[in-house]
């Protein structure tokens, strides 16, 4: 009988980091079969592109951190109580999961700011703007991110792969950026009225020595994404920092979403190395590279997209667009939204279908209207 407990009980552990980790199992099961093709050998090594995971790691371990002493957190509600109604304080909640997922990416942005969202519209009484505020806050955190190399994975990865130069990064990313602020805003004025709102007080002291040493490490981090310092120096100055100021943010840090990136380019350097393959998407590619970006990241998530067609193109401004707009659309488009639809489930029990259906409206909306304009950009360029 224990025997049996103890099966069921491992059974279920498995199964709900496997829910919880889906595109990471998915990605390991992807590189394993690849392998049976190309066998591991030395050519393995070249797949990694370990800045990319040092950057990454760097943010996300000082982000955790951040949020640790509460700092989004304090920082969000004294934006929110400047504003004194329903819809201001709606777009309050967004613009700052808008741009918070340029300075601390799109999962963090949404992991810091969701509950926030959750806590102003549940204690002032204004719980039918929950799906819509929680849908909004993944689709800024989705399109906001898109500005800075740091915004998304997928931009970490793309600006360090191509070597894309600062200024044209922001350049070709400007136009998609503005154009889904403007989407948000409006959304936001034809569906939330500006309803009297009132928001309870409370004190929160920050530990004036933490938050100064944590902001410390995160220039550091923003200076290694911007070249500025070697990736190796952030490598070891921010885990020993961190050893000694709060061990438990080196323990938050999303390391299944680091073993994806890690799966995924052995995935996709196996892919790269197989002529039938290299030959379909090189000249899928060759066709539309925005679109054909932006359809694969329906349907297999905007990071292993970007890992993927990177093997086959040279020409990152259409990837790098068709990446970061493929990021609205269906639930798996990206990885943050998985992130969203749990935190709404786990708060709005019963109210799924009603939220699926929300979600799916609005992101198909904003995925044909920003795909429309780039498509007129690209044509008049």
């Amino acid at each position: 009988m224990d025997k049996k407990m103890k099966s069921r009980a491992f059974f279920r552990m498995s199964w709900r980091f496997i829910k919880k980790n889906a595109v990471m199992v998915i990605a390991f099961f992807a590189a394993a079969i690849t392998m049976f093709f190309i066998p591991p050998d030395q050519e393995y090594l070249a797949y990694f592109d370990f800045k990319t995971l040092t950057c990454l790691f760097c943010v996300l371990a000082v982000v955790c951190a951040l949020r640790n002493i509460r700092f989004f957190y304090v920082l969000a509600r004294k934006v929110v109580r400047m504003f004194k109604n329903a819809r201001m304080s709606v777009l309050a909640l967004i613009y700052i999961t808008f741009i918070g997922s340029m300075l601390i990416a799109n999962d963090m942005a949404l992991l810091t700011f969701l509950p926030l969202g959750f806590f102003v519209l549940s204690t002032t009484r204004k719980e039918k703007y929950m799906a819509f505020t929680f849908i909004m806050q993944n689709i800024a955190a989705n399109l906001g991110g898109m500005l800075t190399p740091f915004g998304n994975p997928q931009n970490l990865y793309l600006y360090s792969k191509f070597n894309i130069p600062n200024l044209e990064f922001m350049r070709i990313m400007a136009p998609p950026f503005a154009a889904s602020v403007l989407l948000i805003t409006v959304c936001c004025i034809l569906f939330v009225r500006p309803e009297p709102l009132s928001l309870e007080n409370e004190t929160i002291h920050l530990p004036v020595m933490h938050t100064v040493l944590y902001l410390l490490l995160f220039a550091l981090s923003i200076a290694i994404v911007f070249r500025g310092i070697p990736y190796w120096i952030g490598l070891i100055v921010i885990p020993l920092a961190l050893l000694y100021l709060d061990r438990k943010a080196l323990l938050e840090v999303d390391y299944p979403l680091l073993l994806t990136f890690v799966f995924f380019f052995i995935f996709a350097g196996n892919m790269g190395r197989i002529e039938a393959v290299r030959s379909f998407f090189s000249g899928l590619l060759a066709k539309n590279t925005f679109l054909v970006s932006v359809i694969s990241c329906q349907f297999i998530s905007n990071v292993p997209t970007a890992v993927l067609l990177s093997q086959f193109t040279t020409d990152y401004p259409s990837l790098l667009v068709g990446v970061n707009i493929g990021g609205v659309g269906t639930l798996i488009a990206s990885l943050a939204s998985l992130i969203t639809f749990r935190e709404y489930v786990k708060n709005n029990p019963g109210k799924t279908i009603r939220y699926v259906v929300e979600y799916t409206l609005f992101n198909a909306g904003f995925l044909v209207i920003l795909v429309g304009i780039m498509l007129l950009i690209f044509m008049l360029a």
